[in-house]
């Protein structure tokens, strides 16, 4: 199958050949734009203190069975913050989320659509790890959607990018299925503030069903055209 894309700002590299089987040609035109945000240092000093806030959770199983937080990665004055479910064992050892097989996925997902991890803000519903990688449960889903939510109020980012059906639940309930809304815009209101989110696979289910990974490649070509139309540039 060969997709053409034109008069567009943006490459579709090789990866995305070799990760999804597609033939692409492209033409690339770079826009440039800047955005009014809060200084780094004060959005730095607000991650800092709910860093602090969720290290300091009680009564939690997730904590008291991991051996540390995992709080987030990226550039935090990034237009684009990509929500996953909770940290595995290489990101219980590091500190940092989507350094494991589903982050070596991730980051060629992101290269596909010619964005380099660096320039995204990235975090998990929940910050630590679960016990036996479980996934969360709904309380703790619940426990940990208060504090994700002045997460994306801090960053503010333009788009949300909510992977897998635990990012779902903390942010829309348990009534969606990811299968029937992946794909799709979504508008998220957080603290009286507008969010545009797309629901889309999480990259540890495409390990396990690589059929699916046809269906990420068109919610990706969807986040690419959104960035382009909303002239954002990253």
């Amino acid at each position: 199958m060969e997709i053409e894309h034109k008069n567009q700002n943006y490459n579709i590299l090789k990866d995305a050949k070799d990760l999804f089987e597609i033939e692409y040609v492209y033409e690339n035109q770079p826009i440039k734009r800047s955005f009014n945000k809060p200084s780094l240092k004060d959005r730095q000093s607000l991650l800092e203190k709910l860093k602090t806030k969720i290290s300091e959770i009680s009564n939690c199983e997730l904590k008291e069975n991991a051996k540390q937080i995992v709080f987030s990665d990226g550039n935090p004055e990034s237009p684009v913050m990509i929500i996953g479910e909770g940290p595995g064992q290489k990101e219980d050892e590091v500190g940092k989320p989507f350094v494991g097989d589903a982050g070596l996925l991730l980051n060629k997902m992101l290269d596909a659509i010619n964005i380099k991890r660096p320039k995204v803000y990235i975090t998990n519903v929940v910050n630590f790890r679960p016990p036996n990688n479980r996934k969360p449960e709904t309380s703790e889903i619940n426990r940990y959607a208060l504090y994700l939510r002045e997460h994306i109020n801090i960053i503010d980012p333009k788009i949300l990018i909510l992977m897998g059906s635990t990012a779902m639940e903390a942010l829309f309930g348990q009534t969606l299925k990811i299968s029937k809304e992946r794909g799709k815009w979504k508008e998220l209101i957080v603290n009286q503030k507008t969010y545009q989110t797309i629901l889309t696979f999480h990259p540890a289910y495409l390990l396990r069903q690589p059929d699916q990974k046809k269906y990420s490649w068109s919610d990706l070509k969807t986040i690419r055209k959104k960035l382009d139309d909303l002239k954002i540039t990253i």
